[in-house]
């Protein structure tokens, strides 16, 4: 190995380290629900090194980076041994997308790509593209994982090379390491966003869908489906019922899917969701928040207004601009919950929160009145009593 090819090997070495040691910390504003965190937790960049160049000088005399990643967002997310571990969805300079394995000590910053990305098996009917995981540690005993599974329209005309099948994959593992791959779920139309439910209901499985007649829109599809199935080995939705539906003028006026599994809680069910609407600059989506009964996950219980979150600064720009996405997040024994989101289709962000302050915010939030009016009067209650407050304070003083 010549000194040149050697310096820039160590160079390209040590801009890494630099990258996934690099602290990470949280940004002063906040709005009393969560709290961001100034760095992504990853991009393309941190994918490994030996992933991206061939090292071997006599192949590679330029050192060339031969196998290009990019974009590293849409990650499912566990706790694993005291690691937080995202199974992430990397997109390469091919466009084809694939799952792998990042860890971190502290589910903050220090995130680590495992050597080798995941070997998922295929089915006698290959995907083409495979996004999306939403990982679930079900009650059963074995972690599950349902991602989007992608294939060409084999109905496209001639010459129609974007038309596409959109079915839900699944897969399952008690190591994270070791995948089996388990039929497609199948269903009456093309599903894009399916989340297992961790526990059983009425001893069965029970599944979060979004219907939709179209690879990209949802069209008749009314919102976040139900479906309680038997056997996650041979998956079937026999019947659907929307449970979080779609409105007109509102933020998942086009589409909302479900984000990651809920979180049980003492008051019920804590949900993560993704809703989508139309605006001058294309589609924008954001997250919103609502929950469920504890003794029927079906049951909308609370909802609040508008948007969770949506995304900021350089959040707002990439491949998809405009775009934030969840189908992870992790509650800590201690109630801290790591939110971990996509921004715009190309990085991972990570935002911190807990129990107590998501389950106030979606219960002690105002619900959506679906008019400007309903609106106003909402605002006002809230001045009034306000005012109220600060005078009382005034006299009291």
């Amino acid at each position: 190995m010549t000194e040149d090819f050697k310096e820039k090997l160590n160079r390209l070495f040590a801009q890494q380290e630099a990258l996934l040691n690099a602290p990470n910390e949280k940004v002063e504003e906040e709005n009393g629900i969560f709290v961001r965190y100034k760095n992504p937790v990853l991009t393309a960049a941190h994918t490994p090194v030996i992933w991206r160049y061939d090292l071997d000088e006599l192949t590679n005399p330029y050192l060339m980076e031969r196998i290009g990643m990019n974009a590293a967002f849409n990650a499912g997310a566990i706790k694993w041994k005291s690691k937080y571990l995202l199974v992430v969805r990397v997109e390469g300079a091919d466009r084809k997308s694939f799952f792998a394995i990042a860890e971190s000590p502290n589910g903050i910053d220090q995130f680590r790509f495992r050597d080798y990305p995941v070997t998922l098996p295929e089915t006698e009917n290959p995907d083409t593209n495979v996004y999306d995981m939403r990982l679930t540690a079900h009650e059963d005993g074995w972690i599950y994982g349902i991602f989007c599974s992608e294939r060409k329209d084999p109905d496209a005309a001639p010459g129609d090379l974007s038309s596409a099948l959109a079915a839900a994959g699944i897969v399952r593992t008690k190591d994270l390491e070791n995948w089996e791959r388990l039929p497609d779920l199948l269903t009456k139309c093309q599903q894009r966003n399916v989340v297992l439910h961790p526990e059983f209901v009425n001893g069965k499985y029970a599944l979060y869908t979004r219907p939709q007649d179209g690879f990209i829109d949802a069209g008749s599809g009314g919102g976040i489906g139900w479906a309680l199935i038997d056997d996650m080995a041979n998956a079937e939705t026999r019947e659907e019922k929307i449970i979080n539906f779609r409105y007109y003028h509102t933020i998942k006026e086009l589409k909302n899917g479900e984000g990651p599994h809920p979180i049980k809680t003492p008051r019920g069910w804590l949900h993560l969701a993704h809703g989508v609407r139309g605006c001058a600059a294309g589609l924008r989506y954001v997250l919103y928040l609502y929950m469920t009964a504890l003794d029927d996950p079906s049951l909308v219980i609370a909802e609040p207004a508008g948007y969770f979150m949506a995304p900021v600064g350089e959040e707002r720009n990439g491949d998809v601009s405009n775009v934030l996405f969840s189908n992870g997040w992790i509650a800590d024994e201690d109630g801290k919950v790591f939110i971990y989101y996509a921004s715009s289709d190309t990085r991972m962000h990570v935002a911190t929160s807990t129990i107590d302050q998501l389950v106030d915010y979606c219960l002690n939030t105002p619900a959506d009145g679906f008019r400007s009016a309903a609106s106003v009067e909402t605002l006002k209650k809230q001045i009034s009593k306000n005012l109220g407050i600060l005078k009382n304070s005034m006299l009291s003083h």
